[in-house]
C-alpha cells in the first residue's frame, strides 16, 4: 500500500480552468451587440433575404416559419429569411433550388459577387516577362551550351573529330561568358557546377580523340584540382590512359594508382578494370612479376578471359611451365554467364513462342552473348598455341595435353576445333605429313568435323598437284555436308585444273547458292565463264565480287582484262587506272596501260607508262624493247643505247641486243664505236652473219685493210648457214607447224580472245608483251611482281565459331591471329 498514491485535498484539480473563457467568445449577447450586427450586415450572410417576402420590416427575435402565407420572420442572427424581398426590391435566389449568384431574373438584383469584382471590370492580362532580362539571358546561354555539348558528342560518334573539337571549344567559350554574366549580375552563388564540369570533361575528351594529349592533360588537371567537383579524382584513369598512349608507362602507373586510391571498395568492377590497366602497363615495361600480382588478384576476385589470358602470357614470358598449366586450368573455369544454346531452339508447336524465339535469336543481348563466346574461344585457342611448345617437350605433346584439359572442361565442344588448329600449326611448320595424318583421324568422327577435315585434306592434296586425292577428299567432304561451300569450291578447282570448265562452273554456282558471300566461288565462277568465252557472265560475277571487295587488285584486273578482250578500250583504260590507284608500283599493269595507249596511237602517254614500268622493273625485256624502239623512231639513238645495254645484261646470250647497240652507234654517226662493238660481237659470236656483214661494210667505208678478211669469213659463215638449213628436214618443219596449230587450237579452247597481238609501226615490232596465260598481267615475271593470275580460291577450312566476327581489344595482348579460315594462296 505504500506504493499507492492517493490524491489529497491539497493537490489542485486536474480539470480546473476548462469553464473559464474570454468575454470576446461569449455568444449570448451577440444579437444585441450593435457593432457586431453592423459587421454582419456588411457580409454576404447579413445580406441574405428573410424567409418570405410579405413582412420585410418585422423585428428580429421572433421565430420564423417556412410555410407560405405566414409571417416571414428574420433569423436570430439578424439576416433575412430565404425568399424575403428586401426594401430595395432585389430578390435573393433560393439557395436550395439553384446555385448562389445565378438567376434568370437578372433585373431583380445583382448576382453573387462577394468580393465586388464586377465593379472593378475584367482582370488585366498577365504581364509578359521581358526577354532581355538577365535571368532569361542566362537561361538561354545555358541552353546553348548544353546544345553545343550534345552536338560535339554526336560529331565524335560519327567520326568527325575536328568538328567535335570545334563544338567543344565553342561550348567552353560560351560557358565562360555565362560565368562572367552571373558575376556581373551578382549571381555568383548560382553558378552551375555541373555545366562547367560537362564542358571541361567533353573538351578534354575531344582533345584526347584528336591526339592533342598535352591540351587534354591540362584540361583534366583543371577538373581534378578543383575541389568543388565531386568524384573528379576518377578522371585520373583517363590521364593514365593518355600517358599509356604516349608510352610514358611510369606516369601511367602513377595515375592509375592515384585513381585506384580514390575509388571506394564498393565499386569492385571499377577497381578491377584499373588494376587490369596497371597489370598491362607492367607487362609493357617488362616487369612481369608485378603484372602477375595484379592479374592474380583480379582472377581471385572477378575472373575473366582477358585477364586470364594476359596472366598466361606473363607466365610464358617467365618460362614458368607449372604456372602456365595452372593458369590454363584457371582459364577453363571462367564462367561465361550466358544461357544455353537450347534456349533458342523451338521446342513447342505454339506459334507465338516460336515467333518470340525468332526475334530474340539476333537481338542485342544475343549479339553480346556471341561476342563473349567468341572472345572466350579466341583466348583459349591462342593460349593453347602459345603454351603448347612450352608445357611439354614437343609441340605435339603439349597440344594434346591442352586438348585433354579442354575435353574435361565446360568447353568440350572446342576440342575438335583445337585438333583442326593443330593440323594447321603442322602446316605452318611445313610438316605436311603430320598435318595429313591429323586430318585423316577425323574421317570417322562427327559429320561436321569430318567434313572440315576432308575439306582441308582436299586442299592440301590440291596444293601438291595430286588431283586424284584432292578429288577423293572433296567428294568425302561433300558427302558429309553437301552444303559446305568450301568443299564445293575444292571440287570445282579440281575440274578447273582438268580443263572441264563447264563442270567447274556448275560446282561454283552451287557453292554460291549455298553461301552467297563465298568470294572464292564468285571469283572462280568468273574465271570459268571467261575460259568458256562467256564474257558478259564473267563480267557480272566480277562486278558482284567488286561490290564485296572494293579494292581487290585481282578483281579490278579481271574486269579491266575482260573489257580489253571485248575491245572496249575506254572501259579497260578506266579500270586499269583504278587498278594503278590500288597498286601504283606494279610494273606489269603500267606496261599494260602503255600497250593500250600505244594501240590508240598516243605515243606520249604510252611512253610515260612504259617508262614508269621500267623504273619499277628494269629487267622486263618487252618494255626495254619498246623504249629502245621509241627512242630510235624519235631519232635519239644515243638514249636507246642505255636500254639495249640493259637488255644485253639480262640476256647475255642473245646476239640481237649487241647488234642493236652497235646499230645505234652507227645511226648516231659514231662509226668507230660501232666498229669496236661489232668486233666484240664477232669475237663472242664468230658465226653470226649479220655481224660480219656490218663489219665488211664499215671496214670498206672506213678504208680499212680488215675488210677482205671479214669478207672471207662472211662467205664461210653463209656456206655453213646454208648447210645447216639443208640438214633441217621437212618433217621437222611440219612437226613445228603442227605444234603451232595445236597451240592455237588450245588457245581457242581456253576462251582467250587475245590481247590484240603485237603492236607494230613502220615495220618494227615494239611494245610486245610475252605470250602467256591471258589471266596474268605480270609480264611473265611472276617471281618479281605481284601475280594476279587465276587464284583459284584455296579452301583450307577451319571450324567456324559461334560468332565469326573479330572483337579486337586495345588493352589486351595476344591479338595476333595464328590461323585464318582460309589459308593464303
Amino acid at each position: 500500500m505504500e506504493h499507492v498514491h492517493l490524491a489529497g485535498d491539497e493537490e489542485e484539480d486536474m480539470y480546473s480552468g476548462f469553464n473559464d473563457y474570454s468575454a470576446t467568445l461569449d455568444t449570448e449577447d451577440l444579437q444585441h451587440d450593435e457593432s457586431f450586427q453592423k459587421a454582419v450586415l456588411r457580409t454576404s450572410h447579413g445580406r441574405r433575404p428573410p424567409p418570405t417576402g410579405k413582412f420585410p420590416g418585422m423585428q428580429a427575435g421572433r421565430l420564423a416559419t417556412a410555410a407560405r402565407g405566414r409571417n416571414a420572420m428574420p433569423s436570430s442572427m439578424g439576416r433575412q429569411i430565404t425568399g424575403a424581398v428586401p426594401a430595395d426590391g432585389a430578390a435573393r435566389p433560393m439557395t436550395a433550388v439553384r446555385a448562389a449568384g445565378y438567376t434568370s431574373a437578372g433585373n431583380r438584383g445583382a448576382g453573387f459577387d462577394p468580393m465586388n469584382i464586377g465593379a472593378k471590370g475584367p482582370a488585366p492580362p498577365l504581364e509578359p516577362k521581358p526577354e532581355d532580362s538577365p535571368e532569361e539571358k542566362i537561361k538561354q546561354l545555358e541552353k546553348n551550351v548544353n546544345q553545343l555539348i550534345e552536338e560535339s558528342c554526336f560529331a565524335n560518334s560519327r567520326g568527325d573529330l575536328v568538328l567535335a573539337l570545334e563544338k567543344a571549344k565553342e561550348a567552353g567559350r560560351k560557358e565562360r561568358i555565362l560565368v562572367r554574366q552571373r558575376e556581373t549580375q551578382s549571381m555568383g552563388d548560382t553558378i552551375n557546377l555541373d555545366l562547367t564540369y560537362s564542358v571541361l570533361f567533353n573538351l578534354a575528351n575531344q582533345y584526347s580523340s584528336n591526339e592533342m594529349y598535352t591540351e587534354a592533360l591540362n584540361t583534366y588537371q583543371v577538373i581534378v584540382k578543383n575541389r568543388m567537383f565531386s568524384n573528379a579524382g576518377r578522371l585520373k584513369v583517363n590521364m593514365g590512359n593518355i600517358y599509356f598512349k604516349q608510352k610514358n608507362y611510369p606516369k601511367a602507373i602513377k595515375y592509375y594508382r592515384m585513381a585506384l586510391d580514390q575509388v571506394p571498395n564498393t565499386h569492385k568492377e571499377m577497381r578491377t578494370k584499373i588494376m587490369q590497366n596497371i597489370g598491362i602497363v607492367f607487362t609493357k615495361m617488362g616487369q612481369y612479376n608485378d603484372a602477375i600480382t595484379s592479374f592474380e588478384h583480379i582472377m581471385s576476385e572477378s575472373p575473366n578471359f582477358k585477364t586470364g589470358f594476359n596472366l598466361i602470357l606473363c607466365y610464358f614470358a617467365l618460362g614458368d611451365r607449372e604456372k602456365m598449366r595452372r593458369g590454363f586450368q584457371k582459364l577453363l573455369t571462367v564462367d561465361l554467364k550466358i544461357d544455353d544454346e537450347e534456349k533458342y531452339l523451338a521446342q513447342t508447336d505454339e506459334k507465338q513462342n516460336n515467333l518470340v524465339l525468332e526475334v530474340i535469336k539476333n537481338d542485342a543481348l544475343r549479339k553480346i552473348e556471341r561476342e563473349r563466346k567468341y572472345e572466350a574461344e579466341r583466348c583459349l585457342k591462342t593460349a593453347v598455341k602459345i603454351i603448347s611448345p612450352a608445357v611439354e617437350s614437343t609441340f605435339s605433346e603439349g597440344y594434346d595435353s591442352c586438348i585433354e584439359q579442354v575435353k574435361n572442361s565446360q568447353y568440350v565442344d572446342l576440342s575438335h576445333d583445337l585438333e583442326i588448329d593443330k593440323a594447321i600449326m603442322f602446316l605452318k611448320e611445313k610438316d605436311f605429313q603430320q598435318a595429313i595424318e591429323t586430318l585423316k583421324s577425323f574421317e570417322k568422327k562427327d559429320s561436321k568435323v569430318a567434313s572440315t577435315a576432308a575439306t582441308n585434306l582436299s586442299f592440301l592434296y590440291f596444293l601438291e598437284s595430286d588431283l586424284q586425292q584432292a578429288d577423293k577428299y572433296a567428294e568425302l567432304a561433300m558427302a558429309a555436308d553437301r552444303y559446305n561451300p568450301a568443299a564445293l569450291v575444292n571440287k570445282g578447282n579440281v575440274y578447273y585444273q582438268r580443263r572441264d570448265y563447264e563442270k567447274a562452273r556448275e560446282m561454283f554456282k552451287e557453292a554460291i547458292s549455298n553461301d552467297s558471300s563465298c568470294v572464292e566461288a564468285l571469283y572462280n565462277l568468273g574465271l570459268s565463264n571467261k575460259r568458256l568465252s562467256r564474257l558478259e557472265e564473267a563480267l557480272d560475277s566480277f562486278y558482284k565480287l567488286h561490290a564485296i571487295m572494293r579494292n581487290s587488285p585481282q578483281v579490278l584486273y579481271q574486269i579491266a582484262d575482260i573489257y580489253d578482250q571485248m575491245e572496249d578500250t575506254a572501259q579497260a583504260t578506266e579500270w586499269f587506272l583504278q587498278l594503278i590507284g590500288v597498286v601504283p608500283s606494279d610494273a606489269s599493269v603500267l606496261a599494260r596501260m602503255g600497250e593500250l595507249y600505244d594501240a590508240e596511237g598516243d605515243k606520249s602517254q604510252a611512253f610515260q607508262y612504259y617508262y614508269d614500268s621500267y623504273r619499277y622493273f628494269p629487267s622486263n625485256i618487252p618494255v626495254i624493247e619498246w623504249l629502245g624502239a621509241y627512242y630510235i623512231d624519235s631519232q635519239f639513238c644515243e638514249k636507246a643505247v642505255h636500254y639495249f645495254e640493259r637488255a644485253a645484261i639480262v640476256q647475255p646470250n642473245q646476239v640481237k641486243w649487241q647488234l642493236m647497240i652497235a646499230s645505234c652507234h652507227r645511226r648516231s654517226g659514231n662509226y668507230q664505236q660501232a666498229l669496236e662493238t661489232y668486233k666484240q660481237i664477232h669475237r663472242k659470236f664468230p658465226d653470226n652473219v649479220e655481224c660480219l656483214k656490218f663489219l665488211v661494210r664499215l671496214c670498206t667505208d672506213l678504208g680499212l685493210k680488215d675488210a677482205q678478211e671479214y669478207a672471207t669469213k662472211l662467205k664461210k659463215a653463209e656456206k655453213a648457214k646454208e648447210l645447216k638449213e639443208q640438214r633441217a628436214t621437212s618433217g621437222t618443219r611440219r612437226s613445228g607447224s603442227g605444234r603451232g596449230t595445236r597451240d592455237r587450237d588450245q588457245q581457242d579452247r581456253d576462251g582467250s580472245a587475245g590481247r590484240k597481238g603485237q603492236r607494230t609501226n613502220s615495220g618494227r615490232t615494239r611494245g610486245t608483251l610475252p605470250d602467256g596465260d591471258d589471266d596474268s598481267f605480270t609480264g611473265g615475271q611472276k617471281d618479281v611482281d605481284a601475280s594476279y593470275s587465276d587464284p583459284l580460291g584455296p579452301q583450307m577450312e577451319r571450324p567456324k565459331t559461334a560468332a565469326q566476327r573479330r572483337n579486337p581489344h586495345d588493352d589486351e595482348f595476344g591479338d595476333e591471329e595464328l590461323g585464318d579460315d582460309l589459308l593464303p594462296e
